[in-house]
């Protein structure tokens, strides 16, 4: 019944022929605004359970800190010139006309009280520059807007000065933490993941009895023992991969995917269930301390089950966070086999097969979808694939040549690195937001059924569990059905041609676990 009303309160926008920008509406979207984390969900993360006293002072204090410590961010904040370059990037504000998802917009909330305690100009004459006190009023504005956005850097690839509006919205989220007031959704499954290992709290046994109930659905499907690994030690490769992955359509189908690439290329692998979850929601909140907290039980499990590499699956900001990061946070892996990447995309692993020939596909199996791909925006504008430049961007494509007849790309402008957003990145992929996705899914919607219409497109693929879920929910809002979003590696299962053979050296462990865990 809350759903219900809650989606009733709003209409999805009109698609119109081309992406155009909207009329401004002042506080089109004021009333927008996340859950506040319970107190136990702060305090699981050492954050207070509710705004502190005197929070004015500590989110100042709080401020200073992130100034000094990220040199970047005052950069950002002093070189913007109000150009207007970044002003329709933004697809929340292409979907809402709302003026402060213009990303200039949205930095100046924070801008602003910068400029109040940190410049001498605006000490001393804050209304020659807009400097503001931190005030509620000036708080509830920030929890409001800085929870639409989605971090996806769009506007930075167009701005002349280079300014990353997400690292100005991680940083706003992380002294709202810090003072009290963090988001429930990004912090209950932080917490979910630090005590249990993945983001929906599923524990070890379950995770056993699913992935044991999927290698039927594989035998089934297939004829042949393939197995989904679990805790076995010395495999060549650790996938790490979103618990999207374990449970939801299209996503469980990649992770059938995965398995069979691995089993028919002859690669020993196993997933941890001490650190099964790929995703890192902490890169939302802006705390490096918990990116580092969740990087480490990856690290953890990797010299625990002595594997030689470690294979990132389809999950945007889990590979945004393992390329940029990882060995930053908790290197180095100067104990996986350096002849491999590290960390290395599930899309690398695959493209790799392809090349050398190692796997084959009957492309018909995929014949009854003309595709075409949604590059994720932290995997576009925030990482890279393999050795070459733009490697993020062929090897998605390449895949789907490789298994399927029919590929067409969406409009240049809205691909690659000026790609759109989903709509529900940044931590925003929750029902309390679902006005805002909706809206912010517009821009992508427009370039989708653009080619739909012109080139019959009828499923579009993607490599992140957000993207996925977030088109999955969206999408019907459009006139298009849930099951036209599909996983690069779900086509992959579809058409890869399976021998009947066993894998020397893998045992299926997991039944034998099941049994000595009851």
């Amino acid at each position: 019944m809350e759903k219900k009303l809650v989606e009733k309160q709003f209409e999805a926008p009109k698609l119109d022929e081309d992406i155009t920008v909207p009329p401004i509406k002042p506080n089109s979207m004021s009333h927008s605004s996340p859950f506040v984390a319970a107190p136990q969900h702060q305090e699981a993360l050492g954050f207070p359970g509710e705004l502190v006293d005197d929070w004015e002072n500590k989110a100042v204090e709080k401020m200073g800190d992130l100034l000094t410590k990220y040199k970047s961010l005052p950069v950002f904040l002093d070189s913007c010139v109000k150009c207007g370059a970044c002003t329709d990037k933004c697809h929340y504000y292409l979907g809402t006309g709302d003026p402060k998802n213009m990303p200039v917009a949205r930095q100046d909330l924070f801008r602003d009280v910068y400029r109040r305690y940190f410049t001498w100009t605006g000490k001393w004459l804050p209304w020659l520059v807009g400097a503001k006190d931190m005030t509620k009023k000036v708080l509830d504005d920030w929890y409001k807007y800085f929870h639409q956005c989605s971090q996806c850097r769009r506007c930075a690839v167009f701005c002349p000065y280079g300014i990353d509006t997400a690292e100005i919205s991680m940083a706003a989220r992380d002294i709202m933490d810090h003072v009290g007031k963090g988001q429930k959704y990004c912090n209950e499954i932080i917490g979910k993941v630090h005590s249990i290992g993945n983001n929906l709290g599923l524990p070890p046994k379950a995770l056993k009895a699913t992935l044991l109930d999927l290698e039927e659905d594989l035998e089934d499907d297939t004829g042949c023992k393939i197995e989904l690994p679990l805790d076995v030690k010395d495999a060549e490769v650790l996938l790490i991969t979103p618990s999207a992955d374990f449970f939801a359509e299209p996503h469980i189908d990649g992770l059938l995917g995965y398995a069979k690439i691995f089993h028919q290329s002859g690669t020993s692998w196993t997933l941890s269930s001490h650190a099964s979850e790929a995703a890192n929601f902490a890169v939302f909140t802006g705390s490096y301390e918990q990116m580092r907290q969740i990087a480490e039980r990856i690290r953890k499990a990797a010299e625990d089950l002595n594997v030689k590499r470690i294979v990132v699956g389809e999950c945007g900001h889990a590979w945004r966070v393992a390329y940029n990061f990882w060995n930053t946070l908790v290197g180095p892996f100067d104990f996986l086999d350096n002849s491999y990447p590290i960390p290395q995309h599930i899309c690398e692993f695959t493209f790799d097969l392809i090349k050398n020939k190692k796997i084959k596909f009957d492309k018909s199996k995929n014949d009854h979808m003309t595709l075409t791909f949604h590059d994720s925006c932290n995997v576009s504008r925030a990482s890279r694939m393999g050795e070459e430049p733009g490697g993020q961007y062929t090897y998605p494509r390449e895949i789907i040549k490789a298994c399927c007849n029919n590929f067409v790309d969406m409009a240049e402008d809205t691909i690659r690195e000026n790609t759109y957003c989903c709509g529900g990145g940044g931590g925003l992929l929750t029902d309390d937001l679902i006005e805002l996705r909706v809206k912010g899914a517009k821009p992508r919607m427009e370039a989708l059924n653009q080619v739909t219409k012109d080139k019959g497109v009828t499923h579009m693929a993607a490599i992140c569990a957000i993207c996925k879920t977030q088109f999955s929910k969206v999408m019907p809002y459009y006139g298009f059905r849930m099951d036209q979003i599909v996983s690069v590696h779900q086509l992959v299962s579809n058409a890869i041609i399976i021998d009947d053979h066993k894998m020397d050296g893998q045992v299926n462990n997991n039944l034998d676990n099941l049994k000595s865990d009851k």
